[in-house]
């Protein structure tokens, strides 16, 4: 890694995640998948090292860096094939909105727990009939007095069952008049009418997936976060984060499968040189590679612009980065369990989980078209089909 794109600290960053890593690996993961659990001794230990925070003001315990610094942590931490997904949702979504948005009593409430793991959040944007549509979306909110009222459903919600509360994207009601005005709100665990139900899911993760329905949910005025008219900007100010995440899961998967398909390469021989010394071997994963550091390159293009307060660069660099990430992960876990042959279908290597696992990087937060669809408006100035 050249010393011009990261900082000395960056680089030290990067190398104690990944001594942390090293010592869970992808056999903690997998016994905690196994085992019906939650990684809650790696995520207890990052958080008391200061890497679950790192993205956070340290007014409130975080490390006063930003998604530079965070995206390191999800990277090696994946790379090291222990990714914890709740990073995307809680210090990078939740905890960048209420620190950039939140009124001080709300940054008070949760972003010393968000900092030091003690909190956790998970975010509810996609709903059955509108997937991520932000314009679609039917979750409403009404006032009633002082009080807001939620009414709607949320699907592929993660980790609501250790979550404290959700920070649920709805709408004011008027917004079905053609205004569009998504806001945001701190749904507590235990609010009344609030339900979730876990979704049975092939993925093989720690984090469980849920359906969640809000009936008639009562939530006092100070749930909502920032301004009831501002709801754009403050939902993009978590999405970008959560894109730039995304990439940072999807390269460090990607990493993680690479590496043991050259360890694999450098080892096997069947015939008088190991299997890595043949082209048709070697040349795909240096391809696999190099499609990984690239994506990485977009990434830090991304956190950067982000972290620098460039929303609109951010937003495109985030996509690009999300959608670069996704196409490598999924290539390098492919070629690495091709390279292996029947061994990389077995449990002993632990890379046919990946295969299911690599496409959440293509599908989630967004799918790859929606960002092809946004690359050729935004970015191109095409005009749309919808």
């Amino acid at each position: 890694m050249s010393t011009v794109l990261e900082t000395e600290e960056h680089q030290a960053l990067r190398a104690a995640v990944a001594a942390l890593g090293k010592r869970y690996g992808r056999d903690y993961t997998t016994s905690v998948v196994r085992d019906g659990a939650h990684p809650r001794e790696l995520w207890a230990e990052a958080a008391k090292l200061g890497y679950l925070g790192v993205n956070l003001p340290e007014e409130y315990g975080g490390g006063g860096g930003g998604m530079a610094e965070l995206s390191i942590v999800l990277e090696e931490l994946g790379a090291a094939g222990s990714p914890l997904l709740m990073m995307v949702v809680s210090p990078a979504i939740c905890g960048t909105v209420i620190a950039r948005f939140g009124t001080e009593a709300q940054q008070r409430q949760w972003l010393p727990g968000l900092a030091d793991g003690s909190l956790t959040m998970a975010f509810g944007i996609t709903e059955p009939d509108a997937g991520s549509n932000s314009h679609r979306i039917t979750t409403t909110a009404r006032k009633d007095g002082e009080d807001w009222l939620l009414n709607g459903r949320k699907v592929f919600v993660s980790g609501v069952d250790i979550a404290d509360a959700t920070l649920v994207v709805g709408r004011t009601e008027d917004a079905r008049s053609g205004r569009l005005k998504p806001c945001l709100f701190i749904v507590p665990r235990d609010a009344p009418g609030f339900r979730r139900s876990q979704i049975d899911m092939e993925l093989q993760a720690p984090e469980k997936q849920f359906e969640l329905v809000l009936d008639d949910v009562r939530l006092a005025a100070d749930a909502l976060v920032g301004d009831e008219d501002a709801g754009l900007l403050q939902l993009f100010a978590g999405l970008n984060p959560e894109r730039i995440m995304t990439a940072a899961f999807g390269i460090g998967m990607g990493r993680y499968a690479l590496a043991r398909a050259v360890d694999y390469a450098k080892t096997r021989q069947v015939w008088k040189e190991p299997i890595g010394s043949h082209q048709a071997i070697a040349h795909p994963l240096a391809q696999a590679h190099i499609e990984l550091e690239l994506a990485r390159l977009m990434m830090q293009k991304a956190a950067r612009l982000y972290d620098d307060g460039d929303d609109i660069g951010a937003g495109e660099a985030a996509n690009m980065a999300k959608y670069a990430a996704g196409e490598a992960c999924v290539k390098a876990v492919d070629q690495a369990v091709h390279t292996l042959g029947g061994n990389g279908l077995t449990r002993e290597y632990g890379l046919a989980s990946l295969i299911t696992a690599a496409r959440v990087a293509r599908i989630a937060p967004v799918s790859r078209e929606m960002i092809l669809n946004y690359v050729s408006h935004q970015s191109l100035g095409l005009p749309k089909s919808y």
